[in-house]
């Protein structure tokens, strides 16, 4: 008996069931089928928008990353420009010591120069005001007498006539 349905038994069933699903197909299939396609078009553009988003990430860590190279490159760019500047003002700065030094040295040495041209100039002064002292002198001594002062010039005017044939 359990497993043999009465006629009217499967009857109202079957018109029970069939009143539910005719009012499920007019009225709760429709919902259900718009909130599940409503939740698909929402999954799907979730998706999209993460893949998008995603897309964008990678084109700005590109970004990021070219940005860091040329930084890089700018920084090593920098760096050579500043040593070649460095490089050339030392160089200047040792060439314009160098001449400056030279200029100095030559200044020094036309002093030096100067300074003993002058000096021997003084000791030859000296010299020759001592050598005629001292001839002074000696002629006062030997030219005491006037015999000796007449000899003198005798002898002196025989030495110019000599020089002068």
């Amino acid at each position: 008996m359990l497993l043999s349905p009465d006629f009217g038994l499967l009857f109202w069933m079957l018109l029970s069931f069939s009143i539910v699903f005719f009012i499920l197909a007019k009225f709760g299939f429709p919902v259900i089928t718009k909130s599940v396609e409503e939740r698909a078009s929402y999954i799907h553009d979730s998706i999209e928008a993460a893949k998008k988003a995603n897309e964008k990430v990678v084109s700005i860590k590109q970004e990021c990353d070219e940005l860091v190279a040329s930084a890089r490159a700018e920084q090593v760019k920098i760096l050579r420009e500043a040593a070649e500047t460095r490089d050339r003002i030392i160089g200047e700065a040792r060439n314009q010591a160098k001449t400056e030094g030279m200029k100095e040295l030559q200044l020094f040495k036309q002093q030096l120069q100067t300074e003993k041209e002058q000096a021997m100039r003084d000791l030859r002064l000296q010299m020759a005001e001592l050598s005629v002292g001292v001839a002074e002198k000696i002629l006062r001594s030997s030219l005491g007498t006037e015999k000796a002062q007449l000899d003198l010039i005798d002898r002196l005017v025989d030495e110019a006539l000599v020089s002068k044939s």
